[in-house]
């Protein structure tokens, strides 16, 4: 199967397609007994906003949307204290709300969104992506390891402690 893939800025014409990707993730890990996404965030109004500050973002596969992702720069307070050590101080990108589309799911895409992601990093020269994830959330935990991001502290983020990661791009 040779589709292709492309992330793009998304528009406020893909908030639906959006927020419904959003719903399957927030239930997948609900049955997955996660705690994670389970207190209201995020929601609308946080893809809403996502979008008119331009960190939202979508994977497509052959021009549907498949994966949703928040890209910010270089601002996330929680990351200003960490329990542990980042790797650089530099500038970085940090990696959002990734969700998947129920039916593109099994299909590696996460993956192929964080190569998109680290191309993104690098044609606007920043150092690094420093991304958090949900100590059970082992789908993401698996997948970080697997790109090369090193594990380097605890970060306290609304809903509690995560797992931070960062890897150096440039």
């Amino acid at each position: 199967m040779n589709s292709e893939t492309k992330l793009r800025k998304a528009e406020i014409d893909d908030r639906d397609i959006i927020w419904g990707i959003i719903q399957q993730s927030i239930e997948r890990r609900r049955q997955d007994g996660s705690t994670q996404w389970q207190n209201g965030y995020p929601n609308l109004g946080t893809v809403e906003s996502d979008i008119a500050k331009g960190f939202g973002y979508v994977l497509t596969v052959d021009g549907e949307i498949a994966v949703y992702v928040a890209l910010i720069l270089n601002d996330e307070p929680a990351y200003s204290t960490i329990e542990g050590a980042w790797l650089s101080d530099g500038e970085f990108v940090v990696v959002h709300r990734v969700a998947i589309d129920e039916k593109f799911a099994g299909r590696g895409l996460v993956k192929k969104l964080f190569d998109h992601i680290e191309d993104f990093t690098k044609s606007h020269s920043i150092q690094s992506i420093k991304v958090d994830t949900n100590y059970d959330n082992l789908a993401m935990l698996k997948i970080l390891e697997s790109k090369g991001y090193s594990y380097c502290g605890e970060v306290l983020l609304a809903g509690g402690m995560r797992k931070a990661y960062e890897k150096i791009i440039i």
